[in-house]
């Protein structure tokens, strides 16, 4: 299980709590209760699937834990190169009818499908993450404050960097990535005057693979660090895996995000060189769906985790990161001003 920093650990049973309390409706699903009861959870992968060490990785762990708990036997979904709407749409139809429940999709490309057969199954509860736009009676829009998460991973950059000069690596230029790199600025330039941030979008669109082409992210943080950068932030999916192995190359300091990426086996051998990762608790996202669904009080609406109810922080498990106390006497100090409101995090 993934490690919070100090600064992030007191929320997380209030957001478990608040996710809870949030849910309201009845649970059943398109089969009978008796063929779905103890199916379990769906997930329908975005873009990279699993393995990414990132997003859908954190969407497995916290299916794995419903799986665990409830004695599920869940069911996750790979996406196919070049899909369509239609072909989410085909893929959410057919898991929503196998009598799975809840059927999430992972990640905001999902909206549209989601929209579509949330309508043709209201006995089903479907769950999308990073999109808020769909108002249904048995959808959940699961989102999260990343740019709070962001901004102390900003703070971190500032304290860290010996070059003055830290990078920004995102994957693809949306308006979700684009929440990320506001904090991330933001954090750095309230922390310490006169550092440069330099920033860098793979691709336009997702197809183009911004989110699933390690060797894109490798080639932006070769060239930030010819820059001098000597911090780099990647809010990359699959892709940052590249910005982490350029960072381990050259020893400089990369941070993670999504997933506590120093605790992740395919990175084993660059941990040394992640300072820390910018957490979005997806995992505890889907966990908390699904628990909704089996209590029957299926969680519906918004439901956004942010930094006091514990649903974004850093990770702690890099010594160096934990024991540097000046650095978390500053992150406590910056946590306290997000929440109490006095400091006003950018989403743009």
């Amino acid at each position: 299980m993934r490690r919070l920093s100090r600064i992030a650990v007191a929320g997380i049973a209030s957001a478990t709590l608040a996710l809870t309390a949030s849910a309201c409706g009845s649970s059943s699903s398109s089969s009978s209760s008796s063929d779905s009861e103890g199916k379990g959870l769906a997930l329908a992968y975005d873009v990279g699937g699993k393995g990414d060490q990132s997003f859908n990785d954190a969407a497995t762990a916290g299916m794995d834990k419903a799986d665990a708990e409830f004695g599920y036997k869940s069911k996750a979904v790979e996406p196919q190169d070049g899909e369509s709407d239609a072909d989410k749409a085909q893929r959410l139809e057919q898991l929503a009818k196998q009598g799975y429940n809840p059927v999430i999709g992972v990640g905001y490309s999902y909206a549209p499908a989601v929209k579509e057969v949330a309508v043709k199954f209201p006995k089903v509860t479907f769950g999308i993450i990073d999109d808020d736009q769909i108002k249904a009676g048995n959808v959940a829009d699961m989102v999260f404050t990343e740019e709070q998460g962001s901004y102390l991973a900003g703070v971190t950059a500032a304290l860290t960097t010996k070059t003055n000069v830290v990078g920004f690596v995102g994957g693809v230029d949306i308006p979700l990535i684009h929440k990320f790199e506001a904090g991330y600025k933001q954090g750095v330039e309230d922390t310490k005057k006169g550092i440069t941030v330099k920033s860098q979008y793979l691709t336009e669109t997702a197809q183009e693979g911004g989110f699933a082409s390690p060797d894109k992210g490798e080639n932006a943080a070769e060239g930030q660090i010819d820059a001098k950068a000597d911090v780099i932030y990647a809010a990359a999916g699959l892709s940052g895996q590249g910005v982490i192995k350029a960072a381990a190359a050259h020893k400089i300091w990369a941070i993670g995000v999504d997933s506590d990426q120093y605790k992740q086996d395919a990175l084993a051998k660059y941990k040394d060189s992640i300072l820390t990762s910018a957490l979005k608790d997806v995992a505890g996202a889907v966990y908390n769906l699904a628990k909704s669904v089996k209590d029957g009080k299926p969680a519906t609406g918004v439901v956004r985790a942010d930094l006091a109810s514990g649903g974004v922080g850093l990770a702690d498990s890099n010594p160096v990161f934990k024991d540097n106390a000046e650095l978390q006497a500053a992150l406590k100090k910056a946590e306290a001003g997000i929440k109490d409101g006095s400091i006003k995090v950018k989403t743009s």
